[in-house]
């Protein structure tokens, strides 16, 4: 499917309101919007954005609420309707044509939610990368949102994308388009009945939230930060229609209009993933508001940046590690090369030939010190050894003067 192509894309949003006037004060004040006359009929204001037209202002009975009506593209408006009559939905304006404008139609869905379709006479152009006051994400609450995706995959070609858990508020089903995240459905818990919610895409969501409440509207949510650096705000026109805004990453709204096919790889403008009503807003999980929201043709190239920027296979990182291993001990043989190199009688000196010297002395002091102190113990031992032999000779001769002293005595008497 080309970009030309209409089928599945939301090509229209058209307010409709009790005070057309009002409504265009209010708007003209909140989104980057001017106005001006359809050339066919100067009663249709349509809403102007940096890219060109994206929808326009009817008036409304006063037996209805004001809301938004966002227009899907068809290549047929009645085998559309037939389709959708068939799959359970109901029609609530037939195939009606325009001048010069192609045929629409408008219908309900099995559930109940209003959208409308449209087919032109020669298709669509291509999409340029949204722009300052573009629609960019399309989110429906409603009572059955598995019923309902089906409904609409089958009658759009819609994709059916990643389902997220928000909790308590359930599952929220994106779709695609191209292949590309193009929108979301979950199941609402409000009491206003399934309807479609429509985003603008605004310089500064915080601006546009004050500006909301300055003009006379209420704001329901936010500004808050969705996960990628986008800002987004619900709220209610002074007359009372449904619709929000969303801030792109400052990253991707500074990208450099001259430079095209660079821009997209560093900077891509990428829709958010809000909730529609508030709660759906604050009980999503940062995995929804992560997911990537329908990426303009434009930022395709960027993929191969991702590649490149990719880790190396673990089996491109063996080989690394084997050198940084290997390095280790090599350098001892280099020490030694460079020593032997640079003198041989440093060489001579070298760390081992110093460890073994200093290992002799040692073990010559140790063994001086060994055998002196086996030394003195023997000669100790000896000496007591030898100590028994001369007391013994001086007992003896001790013992012999003791003895001869009586026998001396002895003769001498006899000798008187």
């Amino acid at each position: 499917m080309s970009n030309a192509d209409p089928q599945g894309k939301f090509v229209w949003h058209e307010l409709l309101t009790t005070d057309s006037a009002a409504a265009t004060a209010f708007y003209t004040r909140v989104v980057p919007w001017k106005t001006q006359a359809w050339e066919q009929d100067s009663s249709y204001t349509m809403w102007v954005g940096k890219n060109g037209p994206v929808g326009g202002v009817a008036s409304l009975g006063d037996s209805a609420a004001p809301h938004w009506l966002a227009f899907i593209g068809v290549s047929d408006v009645a085998a559309t309707v037939a389709a959708a009559k068939d799959a359970g939905a109901s029609v609530v304006k037939d195939a009606t044509p325009l001048p010069n404008g192609g045929v629409y139609a408008v219908l309900a869905d099995p559930q109940g939610a209003e959208f409308g379709i449209h087919a032109t006479p020669s298709g669509t152009s291509d999409s340029p990368p949204p722009g300052a006051g573009d629609f960019t994400w399309h989110e429906l609450a409603t009572s059955d949102a598995k019923s309902a995706l089906d409904f609409y995959s089958k009658l759009f070609g819609w994709e059916v994308g990643p389902v997220h858990d928000m909790g308590d508020m359930g599952h929220y089903h994106l779709f695609l388009r191209e292949g590309n995240q193009y929108g979301g459905i979950y199941v609402s818990n409000g009491d206003g009945g399934p309807s479609w919610m429509c985003y603008v895409n605004v310089e500064d969501a915080g601006k546009a939230a004050a500006a909301v409440k300055a003009a006379g509207g209420r704001v329901l949510n936010g500004p808050i930060e969705v996960p990628g650096g986008s800002w987004v705000a619900m709220a209610l026109d002074k007359e009372g229609a449904a619709f929000a805004v969303h801030e792109l990453p400052k990253a991707a709204a500074s990208a450099p209009a001259e430079k095209p096919a660079k821009a997209p790889k560093a900077k891509t403008p990428k829709a958010p993933k809000p909730a529609q009503a508030a709660k759906a807003v604050e009980a999503a999980p940062a995995e929804v508001a992560a997911d990537p929201a329908p990426t303009p043709p434009a930022a395709k190239p960027a993929a191969p940046k991702a590649k490149k920027a990719a880790p190396p296979k673990p089996a491109d990182a063996k080989p690394a590690a084997e050198p940084v291993v290997a390095a280790k001990p090599a350098a001892k043989p280099a020490a030694k090369k460079a020593a032997k190199k640079a003198s041989p009688a440093a060489a001579k000196k070298a760390a081992p030939a110093k460890a073994k010297a200093p290992a002799k002395k040692a073990a010559k002091k140790v063994a001086k010190k060994a055998a002196k102190k086996v030394a003195k113990p023997a000669a100790k031992k000896a000496a007591k050894k030898s100590a028994p032999k001369g007391k013994a000779k001086v007992a003896a001769k001790k013992a012999a003067g003791k003895k001869s002293a009586p026998a001396k005595k002895k003769a001498k008497a006899k000798k008187k």
